[in-house]
């Protein structure tokens, strides 16, 4: 019997040893996902006009329904629009705004935009993430050639490579919010 009371004593004080191991791990932070239901491109003419608007709003997020794409209007050939981009998440109320949090987190994000069927169109990035690498929120487009069926693509992405050569093919990173919208240049 007293064996018996001896292991248990010995065996009792292992057990509290080893829970009382020092394990000051600090798990890592979780950034979750952001949810995006609302992509808005605002682009007006530097020489003032009517803006036009590309918008993708998917209210359903993850759901069966498909994003809803809207262009306001057609840009003007050889036109320069100074272009802002939003993300809103609509499933909250009021809206949450996500470019806060893009702006805020920029060197973990970048916005990409990608045309076809433009002749001269280009994007100049406006802002930079705190290392110098382009994030896209702000942007100056210069609408190429009158033509008709174009699209552009605009992607955000999460921990993009940085830096890139700026085409969303070499990008990495995972996607956000993406968004087609075709479009015609008069």
């Amino acid at each position: 019997m007293k064996t018996i009371k001896n292991f248990l004593i010995v065996f009792m004080s292992i057990g509290l040893i080893t829970s009382c191991s020092d394990d000051d791990d600090t798990p890592n932070p979780v950034n979750e996902e952001e949810v995006i239901t609302t992509m808005t491109l605002t682009l007006t003419p530097s020489g003032g006009g009517t803006a036009v608007t590309f918008q993708s709003q998917d209210l359903d997020g993850d759901g069966p329904n498909a994003p809803m794409i809207t262009v306001s209007g057609a840009l003007q050939a050889s036109t320069t629009y100074n272009g802002s981009v939003v993300f809103l998440n609509e499933l909250e109320s009021p809206a949450e705004n996500i470019t806060l949090e893009v702006i805020e987190e920029d060197d973990e994000h970048q916005v990409f935009y990608g045309f076809t069927g433009t002749s001269g169109s280009s994007i100049t990035y406006n802002d930079q993430d705190v290392n110098g690498n382009p994030l896209g929120v702000n942007i100056t487009l210069n609408a190429g050639a009158a033509s008709t069926g174009n699209t552009l693509t605009v992607v955000l992405k999460h921990e993009p490579t940085k830096p890139n050569d700026g085409t969303i093919a070499n990008a990495d990173g995972e996607t956000d919010v993406e968004a087609t919208f075709s479009f015609d240049v008069n």
